[in-house]
């Protein structure tokens, strides 16, 4: 029952690497289309704010500036969406360009496209989650090489 553990928690550890790479590579691709085929409408910015993580003391804070952009799409309708790390350079009033995917408007971008930084950002992200995946395994491999030979010393 105790081996049980040093197979259970890294395969759910695999999982979740797993589904983080498949949001990740999901969301990277959204932004990538939407950056090439998306339409394009002029937007404003009604509100920024910043928002911090971490403890403080020892550990680093980061600070994170939000946006919330609105927009009219090519069909006449109001659309207000709000986006992380965005630049510090667009202030409320601001305008800017807004792309969007007709079926999904409510997931504009008003960051300018970078396909190139999209790229990096995903492959360096795919190979922690590819690392966290391979340390798992080996873990597995090596649990199960040390029990496989525990059993074969019990009397």
């Amino acid at each position: 029952m105790f081996e049980l553990l040093f197979y259970a928690v890294p395969t759910l550890m695999i999982a979740g690497f797993g589904y983080g790479a498949f949001v990740l590579v999901r969301r990277a691709r959204r932004i990538g289309r939407t950056w090439s085929q998306g339409l394009t409408a002029e937007g404003r910015c009604l509100r920024m704010f910043t928002t911090t993580s971490g403890g403080g003391g020892d550990t680093s804070v980061s600070t994170h500036v939000h946006h919330v952009y609105e927009f009219t799409t090519h069909d006449g309708r109001a659309v207000r969406f709000e986006e992380a790390d965005g630049p510090a350079t667009v202030l409320e009033g601001d305008f800017v360009t807004v792309r969007y995917l007709p079926e999904q408007p409510e997931r504009a971008t008003a960051r300018p496209p970078a396909h190139g930084r999209l790229a990096a950002g995903t492959g360096c992200a795919l190979a922690f989650f590819g690392v966290g995946i391979a340390f798992c395994a080996g873990f597995i491999a090596v649990a199960h090489t040390i029990f496989t030979e525990m059993d074969g010393m019990m009397p």
